[in-house]
C-alpha cells in the first residue's frame, strides 16, 4: 500500500473522529461523513445505508445522489447490489453497475449517471449494520487499496453506529440495545421464564477507534499478543501429559495465536489509522462474517478459535476482564454464545433460564439444563451482540422464542402465560400423592429422569415413583479428568440414600456422539450418532465400565440396585456387558464387600434391530426401557440435531406406534418388564397414547409428571386405544388429529 494511501486513510479517520466529537445532530453527522469519504476517495458519490429493521435497508445519507431520496429509498436484504452486499457480507466492486447481476435501478436517487460501484458491508462482530457505497461516473474499478480503506472506514462506522452516533428524530434511527427484539431459536428445554439478562462473557466496548501514532499502537498490539501467546502456552503446558486429542486441539489454537498473517493484517489496519483495539475487532468481525458463510465444520472450528483469540486479545488491550464488578441480578437469565456443562452447573439453580447462540438439543448444556429443569433456547443468532446486562427478557423454551426488552403488551401477555402455568402447577401439586389412575382403572407408574444430586428433591415434590433413568455420564462430563472410583461410589451412595427406598435405574456411561469427554480421544466420525458411542465404547474400554460397576455395587451396600446398558443393538452386546457385571460381582464377593440385596440388569431399546433379538435375550434381561429419543431418530432416519428434519416425523404416526406395539407384545409374551423413557413420555398427549398401546411405566423430566398425571386421570385408555386402532386400520398416517379430538371431548 502506498504511503499516500496510508496518509489519506489516516487523515480521513482523524476527520471522522473529530466529526464524532462535535456537538451535532445525527443527520448532520451522517451528511458530513459522506462528504468526507467522497472527498477522500475522489468519488462523486458516497452513500450510507443502514438497517431500518432486520430486513430493510434505508438510504440514510448521501453525497452525490438526490437529497430527496434520503430516508425515502429502501431496499430489502438481497435486493439490488446494496442488498446483495448486506446478505453476502462481501464487497461488490464493479466498473459497470447497471450490467451487474442483481442491479436494481432506483430513479428517485438520480444514480443512472454513475457507472462504477463499490459496496462494503458495515459490520460489527459478524452482524451487518448497513452498507457503505461509493460511485463514480467513469468506468473504473476501485483499487484494492481503496477498497481496503473503505473497509477500515466501514469498521469505524459500525462502531459509531453501535455507540449511537447517528441516533435522532431527524434520522429516524433509534439507539441500539434499547428497542424490543424478538429472537427465534430452537427449544432445548421446555418452560417459560421472565428475568434479567446476565452475560456469561461481558461485552468488550471499544471507544478509542482512531490513533494518531501507528508506531505506538503496533507496540501496544505486539505486547498484548505476547501476553496472549504466553497465556496459551501455559494452557498447553498444563495438559501436555494429558489426552493426546485435547493437546492437538490446543496446539492448533496456539498455532493461530502465533500466526504472522493474523498479526500482519492487524498491523496493516493500524497503519490505516485504527487503534490496536479497533484493528483487533475489525479482524474479529471479518472472522465472524466468514464463520456464518462457511459450511465446513473444520473451518468453522478454526474460525471459532480465531474469534476466541480476538476476545482474549481485546480484554488484554482494554483491561476489560470477565470480572467487571457487576452483580448478578436476582432473576438471572444467562446469555452466552455457548457454555460447558461445568460452567453451567457453577451457576446452579439460581438461573431462571439459559439462551445460547449456538448449541444443540443433545449438547452438554442442554443435558444440564434439563437436569436443572430450567428453560433453554439454543441457536438464538446474534443475541450476545444485542443483549446488555440487566435487560428485561422473556424466554419461551417450549416455542424456542426469546423477547429481549419486550414492550408492555408482550410482557403482560407473557406474565399471564406464566401465571396460568403457575396455576396449573398448583393443580398438579395437589395431585402429587394421588395415583396416575385412568378412568377405566389402569394405574400407570410415573418415574423421573435425573443425573445430579440436585435432582433428587424432585422425587418428593414431583410425586415420582422412582428414577427411571439416572444419567451417570453427567459426572464425567463436568470434569476435566476421569473421576475416581471412590468419588463415584460416594455420589451413587448419596443418590440411593436420597431415594429413601424408591428404585433408581442407573444407566451406565452413555458418551460419544454429542457427549464428548475432553479427556478421552474424540474420534472424528461422519455420522457420530451411528458411531462409536455408549455400550460400544464401554465394551472396547472395559476398564472404565468395570470401575463404574464396582462403584455402583459398593454404593448399594446391601440395598437393591438396578443397572441398564445404553444403545444395545444386538443381544451379544448385552451378554458381554452382563458378563462383565457378573465378574465384578464375584470379585466384590471375594473382597468381602457388601453386595446388593437384589441386582436387576436391563437394557435400553434405542435401535429398531433389538426388537427382533432372539427370545433368549428377552428372558435374559431383567427389564427393557425404550429410549424414545434415539429410537425415533433411527426409526425415521431423521437426525434429532437437524432442525430441517427432526420435526417432520411424529411420534403418533401409525408406523411408529405399530412398531412400538410389536415391541410391547413381544415383551408381554416373554414376560419382560418394559417402560418408555424420553421427551415424548413427558408430553401429555403422547404419554396417554403410549399408555393406550400398552406401556404401564413412563420416565420423564420431573416437571412433566404433574401434567401427564393430570391428563391420565381424565382418560379412558380402552376408549383411546379403540380410537387409535380404528385410525391405524383406516390407513391414516397419524392418529394425532383423532386423539386430540377425543381429549377435547373429555
Amino acid at each position: 500500500m502506498s504511503e499516500r494511501t496510508q496518509t489519506d486513510s489516516q487523515q480521513l479517520l482523524r476527520r471522522l473522529r473529530d466529526t464524532m466529537a462535535e456537538e451535532q445532530k445525527g443527520q448532520a453527522r451522517l451528511d458530513k461523513i459522506t462528504h468526507l469519504i467522497a472527498d477522500s476517495m475522489s468519488a462523486e458519490v458516497c452513500s450510507i445505508y443502514l438497517f431500518r429493521d432486520n430486513e430493510t435497508l434505508e438510504l440514510c445519507a448521501t453525497e452525490g445522489l438526490k437529497a430527496e431520496a434520503v430516508h425515502q429509498t429502501r431496499l430489502r436484504i438481497g435486493e439490488g447490489l446494496v442488498g446483495r452486499v448486506a446478505r453476502s457480507k462481501k464487497v461488490i466492486n464493479t466498473e459497470n453497475a447497471p450490467s451487474s447481476k442483481g442491479f436494481r435501478f432506483m430513479p428517485e436517487t438520480g444514480e443512472e449517471i454513475f457507472s462504477s460501484f463499490a459496496g462494503v458491508p458495515i459490520q460489527r462482530l459478524g452482524e451487518t449494520l448497513g452498507v457503505l457505497v461509493t460511485q463514480s461516473k467513469q468506468l473504473r474499478k476501485f483499487s484494492s487499496e481503496e477498497i481496503y480503506a473503505l473497509e477500515v472506514v466501514a469498521m469505524v462506522l459500525a462502531e459509531m453506529t453501535e455507540l449511537g452516533a447517528f441516533v435522532g428524530d431527524e434520522t429516524g434511527l433509534t439507539a441500539l440495545h434499547q428497542q424490543s427484539v424478538l429472537f427465534r431459536g430452537t427449544s432445548g428445554q421446555e418452560g417459560a421464564a421472565k428475568g434479567s439478562v446476565w452475560l456469561h462473557e461481558p461485552r468488550v466496548v471499544v471507544t478509542n477507534l482512531v490513533s494518531d501514532d501507528p508506531k505506538e499502537e503496533k507496540i501496544r498490539l505486539q505486547n498484548a499478543v505476547d501476553l496472549l501467546r504466553q497465556g496459551v502456552d501455559e494452557i498447553v503446558d498444563k495438559i501436555a501429559d494429558g489426552d493426546k486429542e485435547q493437546t492437538e486441539i490446543l496446539k492448533a489454537f496456539r498455532m493461530f495465536a502465533n500466526s504472522r498473517g493474523w498479526l500482519r493484517r492487524m498491523e496493516a489496519d493500524i497503519d490505516q489509522g485504527l487503534s490496536a483495539e479497533a484493528a483487533v475487532e475489525k479482524e474479529q468481525s471479518a472472522a465472524r462474517a466468514r464463520m456464518s458463510q462457511v459450511a465446513d465444520s473444520y473451518m468453522r472450528e478454526r474460525l471459532h478459535d480465531l474469534d476466541d483469540l480476538s476476545n482474549r486479545l481485546l480484554r488484554i488491550l482494554t483491561g476489560q476482564g470477565t470480572d467487571t464488578g457487576a452483580e448478578i441480578p436476582k432473576d438471572p437469565i444467562l446469555i452466552a454464545r455457548n457454555i460447558g456443562p461445568a460452567e453451567l452447573l457453577d451457576y446452579g439453580r439460581k438461573l431462571k433460564a439459559v439462551v445460547l447462540e449456538e448449541g444443540s438439543v443433545g449438547s452438554h448444556a442442554a443435558i444440564v439444563a434439563r437436569a436443572l429443569s430450567i428453560p433453554l433456547v439454543i441457536n438464538a443468532a446474534n443475541i450476545t451482540t444485542e443483549a446488555l446486562n440487566g435487560d428485561p427478557i422473556l424466554v419461551d423454551g417450549t416455542q424456542g422464542i426469546v423477547h429481549l426488552r419486550p414492550d408492555d403488551n408482550v410482557a403482560n401477555a407473557f406474565s399471564e402465560k406464566i401465571a396460568m402455568e403457575a396455576e396449573n402447577q398448583a393443580r398438579y401439586t395437589a395431585l402429587r400423592e394421588e395415583p396416575a389412575k385412568t378412568t377405566d382403572g389402569k394405574i400407570i407408574d410415573l418415574r423421573m429422569n435425573a443425573g445430579l444430586m440436585a435432582d433428587l428433591p424432585s422425587l418428593t415434590s414431583s410425586g415420582a415413583n422412582g428414577v427411571g433413568l439416572f444419567r451417570t455420564e453427567l459426572q464425567f462430563l463436568i470434569r476435566n479428568q476421569m473421576p475416581k472410583r471412590s468419588e463415584l461410589k460416594n455420589l451413587y451412595s448419596r443418590v440411593l440414600e436420597a431415594a429413601k427406598g424408591k428404585e433408581i435405574v442407573f444407566r451406565t456411561l452413555d458418551i460419544g456422539s454429542d457427549k464428548v469427554l475432553s479427556y478421552m480421544p474424540n474420534i472424528n466420525e461422519a455420522n457420530p450418532a451411528l458411531g462409536w458411542r455408549a455400550i460400544r465404547i464401554a465394551l472396547d474400554r472395559p476398564s472404565i465400565m468395570r470401575m463404574q460397576i464396582e462403584a455402583l455395587i459398593r454404593a448399594s451396600n446391601g440395598r437393591n440396585l438396578s443397572i441398564m446398558f445404553p444403545l444395545i443393538s444386538q443381544d451379544s452386546e448385552f451378554y458381554k456387558a452382563k458378563e462383565l457385571v457378573d465378574r465384578v460381582l464375584s470379585g466384590e464377593k471375594r473382597l468381602g464387600h457388601n453386595i446388593p440385596n437384589e441386582l436387576k440388569v436391563g437394557a435400553m431399546l434405542e435401535t429398531p434391530s433389538l426388537a427382533y433379538a432372539p427370545e433368549d435375550f428377552f428372558t435374559a434381561v431383567d427389564f427393557l426401557s425404550v429410549g424414545g429419543n434415539d429410537l425415533k431418530q433411527f426409526f425415521f432416519a431423521a437426525d434429532r440435531e437437524n432442525e430441517l428434519v427432526r420435526r417432520k416425523y411424529d411420534t403418533l404416526s401409525s408406523s411408529f406406534l405399530t412398531y412400538l406395539k410389536f415391541v410391547i407384545n413381544r415383551c408381554k409374551e416373554l414376560k419382560t418388564p418394559i417402560s418408555f423413557c424420553g421427551e415424548d413420555a413427558g408430553r401429555p398427549i403422547e404419554a396417554v397414547c403410549l399408555c393406550a398401546i400398552g406401556f404401564s411405566s413412563l420416565s420423564m423430566r420431573p416437571a412433566s409428571i404433574g401434567p401427564v398425571k393430570h391428563l391420565l386421570r381424565r382418560v379412558n385408555l380402552e376408549e383411546l386405544s379403540n380410537i387409535m386402532n380404528s385410525e391405524i386400520a383406516s390407513g391414516s398416517s397419524s392418529v394425532r388429529t383423532a386423539v386430540e379430538k377425543y381429549i377435547k371431548s373429555i
